[in-house]
């Protein structure tokens, strides 16, 4: 089998293509959480509770799921550069569709479709990557590639906020779709033939969930996203029932959460080496004892504005936390492993959104928080020191 580094490294970079996936991430981040910024107005708009509404994030997992799954099996010997066009298509098909939606099911169905474009694009990344620059600099097309994921995070959520109180939230999805019709053009045109190599085996996925340390090392990442999705999907209620904010303040928090991203993604740099045991329950722990912080100062604004930092910084390590995790103890199989920890993310994803939607219309949106911290507990009892989740010659 040829590599796909091998083969990237007798090509010249194609960094077009690179910047063009980043794009394409930083469409697919706005896409997939734009509903948490404006989820009280679309729940308006469509006679719907808060609570259905926020199903629209987790029928988007739900599908992920399955595509991250299905995706490098089902389309294993298709060319990759037109699973990928097909996957931003699916993207674009999907906004028109929110944007459009007359009722909740047509929201639902737009919902799906960007389900199976997250969890067929993120399947598929790396390795597209790894084929698109020379072996020395895929760990800087990666960092470029998930630039367009901090960008995203930073602004997309507080600008769909603003926006959303300035035209509508229709016309917030409707202003994403030129860029992603421009985005599946610059594919079109960027990106190179991609012939698939194999076909990918499910047997190496069950391979993985038999090795126990893995199978424990999935779950707590599971328990963990599911925990930050929990509070992060609902964030806007609390915010505006609890703290009692407006369009304008609410954006300005939502943008300091993004912004401090950035500093996240400069300490996991900086600090995550060597023995990634030590950082396993960070995510969980941090977040989690923020969603506390929230609950007992929700009152006051700067104590908001001061935990939801603490959240979002967390928040941009979590991926490199577990993604780290992932590459030192599953490196024999990586593909594999990629799949599994994409699904098992949008899983998580849909397990947040559904269970605080569920306590949200059941209880109050003080109950859904306190659901997210259990789900922390849990990841935190799980994980422990770290050492029962690393294969037994990393120990």
């Amino acid at each position: 089998m040829v590599s796909a580094v091998e083969n990237a490294g007798s090509k010249p970079a194609a960094w077009g293509a690179v910047l063009s996936m980043a794009l394409c991430v930083a469409m697919l981040i706005a896409s997939e959480f734009m509903p948490v910024s404006l989820l009280t107005p679309m729940a308006e708009g469509l006679n719907a509770t808060e609570g259905q509404t926020g199903q629209a994030i987790s029928i988007s997992g739900l599908f992920a799921v399955a595509a991250s799954m299905l995706v490098t099996t089902a389309a294993g010997r298709l060319n990759r550069k037109w699973v990928l066009i097909a996957m931003t298509a699916f993207m674009l098909l999907s906004l028109a569709l929110v944007a459009a939606a007359p009722n909740f099911l047509v929201l639902m169905a737009g919902r799906a479709l960007l389900g199976i474009c997250i969890g067929g694009f993120w399947a598929l990344a790396t390795a597209v990557i790894m084929r698109l620059v020379p072996a020395e600099d895929v760990p800087r097309a990666l960092a470029l590639m998930y630039g367009g994921q901090a960008i995203a995070a930073a602004f997309a959520t507080p600008v769909g906020s603003y926006l959303g109180g300035l035209f509508g939230w229709r016309e917030v999805f409707w202003a994403l779709t030129p860029i992603v019709a421009v985005n599946l053009v610059w594919h079109a045109v960027a990106l190179p033939s991609l012939p698939a190599h194999r076909k990918q085996d499910f047997r190496a996925m069950l391979g993985l969930l038999r090795r126990p340390y893995f199978m424990r090392g999935l779950i707590a990442c599971m328990l963990s996203w599911g925990s930050a999705f929990t509070m992060f999907t609902y964030l806007r209620p609390f915010l505006e029932q609890v703290t009692g904010v407006d369009v304008t303040t609410l954006s300005v928090l939502l943008l300091l959460l993004g912004c401090a991203g950035f500093i996240g993604t400069w300490a996991a740099g900086r600090f995550l080496k060597g023995n990634v045991a030590p950082f396993l329950k960070l995510p969980a722990l941090v977040m989690g004892g923020a969603t506390v912080g929230l609950l007992l100062f929700g009152f006051s604004v700067a104590a908001i504005g001061f935990f939801m930092m603490i959240w979002g910084a967390m928040n941009t390590m979590f991926s490199v936390i577990w993604m780290t995790w992932m590459s030192q103890n599953a490196d024999d199989a990586p593909e594999a492993a990629g799949s599994l920890m994409v699904a098992a993310i949008q899983a998580s994803i849909l397990l947040g959104a559904l269970v605080g939607g569920l306590l949200l219309d059941g209880i109050s949106i003080e109950a859904t928080f306190i659901g997210s911290v259990v789900l922390a507990v849990l990841a935190i009892a799980l994980i422990g020191d770290g050492q029962r989740l690393l294969k037994p010659e990393a120990i």
